[in-house]
């Protein structure tokens, strides 16, 4: 606990000094990297040490708040989110020194430097609060620090946009998750949570609990529908601020709603397969909008989305199983669903930084104007490859273990409701061909990724000057490309800290360990591994032997090839969509038609926006906009009338009350 206090004073203190010292960039960036650093890695000591089977450890301190006080307390769920904090958080910290001193020098890094060390530290109070009120400051002080994260490029509209996009949406969550608190402390007289008691809760008010709890904490972690602010914000931030976002600030929403699930009690038999369907709906869309994304942060956000979506359909496996009396189902899908946010958190970190790399380089993240970024940025372009690979789940990398998880837990739960009613074998069995159509969908996009970006032949003049990023941001890359590879090679100690995380998920103090063979995975992608490595080490060696060929690759028979002659990221994706995917998913064009012997000059515009953006959530703002708008005649400007109008919503308050009184009595 008091490396815990002592890791939130260094962040806050760093925070201030740099936001203090803003009028040195040098000064204002160096203190509150060292402080994040720093602190980032101190919270890493108490969050193993009680993963490694260290008890709870809480602080109780006097606070003047109603109906409660200041609590905290590290306990394996807690140490557990508090790991990719501290892991991403520091790593982030290094890379975004060097990354935000390519913003021009007229700009001011101390308020975005404090602002990302109130980031990390009100992240790691959200997973230790013990108190709703405390809970709730920490949860608005995240949502703050992180809108002025991303709107640091506010000169942009599109960056305005999705400042605007994030608070609302924040704020639509908080309003839910506040009024969740309420019902609670309403039952148990206190906010504390440790008076909560899911015995005074009668089933209608547990089923709105985990209604709140779905759309507050689901709004932050970017579950479909409540998705859309996540692609507009990610693509906005500075690069290293996406990477903690999508790694860690979604992971807040996952943590939410398993502390919540844990205080109402015992799994219903309702919550897995609501959570399932979730999952697998947001693994779909996400996955299927990320395919056509020109922006390669959007689709790196929209692959957030997706990997959501599969954690989301781990935890409901696991609670699906423990309600249904299944402990094996149960403990595969908490290890796969839990050790995917990890996993997630490490292969999303190494693909926005090295968007970020390919940003910094080129000026743009439009793929069509990258290409040819392999040779040119080889470091950059290693550990983006690498991360393609873990994030497309397959071996040697670490997204593949987790996924497996997920696909015997499904498997084995289907199988094992066949004996029973054949209704819920079909419906896992169904799933399971769900994520498997999902992963080979994910595996396209990131080759497209790959191949648009880093292969083939530069695409603008920006591409063909790219230069290889400063170590201080492609080392950071090389240190979550190992890390994904660590648990690649060794995932049976990982999940076994995961399995202690994930005891409230199987309902119980002692939660088993999954029944699948790690070992043998781990074998497995060690061979390939050693496969890989001699492979690549054979073809350096008849390269430096063999001179290399004057020909030139076949060209279809041009005689001057040139750039655009090449698939673009569009055309790619083109045969999968307009053959697989439904109207409502597909890019929108629009191009007048050609209809004359000698046609004017004309246009083509294609649309990959979100449709339920464009579907629902804008014509609904826009109408109750207008809505609104009725009212102002209200406004009027003078300070009389407005003091006026409290008082009269007053005395209709106190009128109410009054009446309410008098009644009881």
């Amino acid at each position: 606990m008091t490396l815990l206090l002592a890791a939130l004073g260094l962040l806050l203190a760093s925070g201030a000094l740099a936001l203090l010292a803003s009028r040195s960039r040098e000064f204002s960036t160096a203190m509150g990297t060292a402080g994040a650093v720093l602190g980032s890695a101190l919270l890493l000591v108490p969050a193993f040490g009680s993963l490694l089977g260290g008890p709870p450890v809480s602080a109780r301190a006097p606070w003047a708040v109603p109906l409660g006080e200041l609590v905290i307390e590290i306990d394996p769920l807690s140490a557990f989110f508090l790991v990719p904090i501290g892991v991403l958080g520091g790593l982030g910290a290094i890379y975004g020194r060097a990354y935000m001193h390519g913003a021009p020098a007229t700009r001011s890094l101390g308020p975005s430097t404090a602002a990302y060390n109130l980031f990390l530290a009100s992240m790691a109070v959200v997973v230790v609060a013990r108190n709703g009120v405390l809970f709730l400051v920490a949860w608005e002080l995240m949502a703050l620090s992180g809108y002025v994260l991303v709107t640091f490029d506010h000169e942009e509209p599109e960056v305005r946009r999705a400042g605007w996009a994030y608070l609302l949406a924040t704020h639509i969550g908080t309003a839910a998750i506040t009024a969740m608190f309420v019902l609670f402390a309403r039952h148990a007289g206190s906010y504390n949570f440790s008076a909560f008691d899911p015995s005074r809760l009668g089933p209608v008010a547990s089923a709105v609990i985990f209604v709140l709890a779905i759309v507050g904490f689901g709004t932050k972690a970017g579950m479909v529908p409540l998705h859309v602010w996540l692609p507009e914000a990610h693509a906005a931030a500075p690069s290293h601020v996406s990477a903690v976002m999508s790694g860690v600030l979604l992971k807040m929403g996952v943590y939410g709603i398993i502390r919540t699930l844990s205080l109402l009690g015992p799994a219903r038999t309702w919550w897995g397969p609501t959570l399932m369907v979730l999952g697998l709906a947001g693994a779909t869309l996400g996955i299927a909008l990320a395919l056509y994304q020109r922006d390669l942060k959007r689709a790196l956000a929209y692959s957030s989305v997706e990997n959501i979506g599969l954690i989301m359909l781990g935890l409901g496996l696991g609670y699906w199983g423990a309600a249904s009396g299944r402990p094996e189902v149960a403990a595969l899908g908490a290890a796969g669903g839990l050790l995917h946010v990890w996993n997630h958190a490490l292969m999303k970190g190494t693909m926005f930084l090295g968007a970020g790399s390919v940003l910094h380089a080129t000026g743009t993240k439009d793929l069509e104007r990258l290409g040819g970024l392999l040779g040119r940025m080889p470091r950059t372009g290693a550990g983006f490859v690498a991360g393609a690979v873990a994030i497309s789940g397959l071996p040697p990398m670490n997204g593949f273990v987790s996924e497996w998880l997920l696909y015997l837990g499904l498997i084995r739960g289907g199988l094992a409701s066949a004996g029973g009613s054949g209704a819920p074998s079909v419906a896992v069995l169904l799933a399971t061909g769900v994520v498997s159509f999902v992963g080979a969908v994910t595996a396209l996009c990131f080759l497209r990724l790959v191949g648009i970006a880093l292969l083939g032949q530069p695409r603008s003049p920006a591409a063909a000057d790219a230069h290889e990023s400063s170590l201080s941001m492609t080392a950071p890359i090389g240190v979550l490309v190992v890390a994904c590879a660590a648990i690649a090679l060794s995932p049976t100690p990982v999940v076994a800290l995961v399995v202690r995380a994930g005891a409230s998920i199987q309902g119980g103090t002692s939660p088993a360990s999954p029944q699948a063979p790690l070992a043998t995975i781990g074998a497995l992608n060690g061979a390939i591994w050693v496969v890989a490595a001699l492979v690549a080490a054979l073809l350096a060696l008849l390269r430096q032997k063999g001179p290399e060929s004057p020909d030139a690759t076949w060209g279809c028979g041009y005689v001057a090839p040139t750039s655009r002659m090449q698939y673009t990221g569009r055309g790619f994706a083109e045969l999968f969509g307009s053959k697989l995917l439904p109207g409502t998913l597909r890019p929108r064009f629009s191009s007048p038609p050609t209809l004359s012997l000698f046609p004017a000059p004309s246009s083509f515009r294609s649309s990959t926006d979100d449709p339920l953006t464009r579907g629902v959530y804008e014509p609904f703002f826009s109408r109750t906009g207008d809505r609104f708008a009725r009212l102002r005649w209200l406004q009027h400007g003078i300070l009389h009338l407005y003091i006026l109008y409290i008082l009269v919503v007053l005395v209709l308050g106190l009128a109410w009350v009054s009446l309410r009184a008098w009644s009881g009595a």
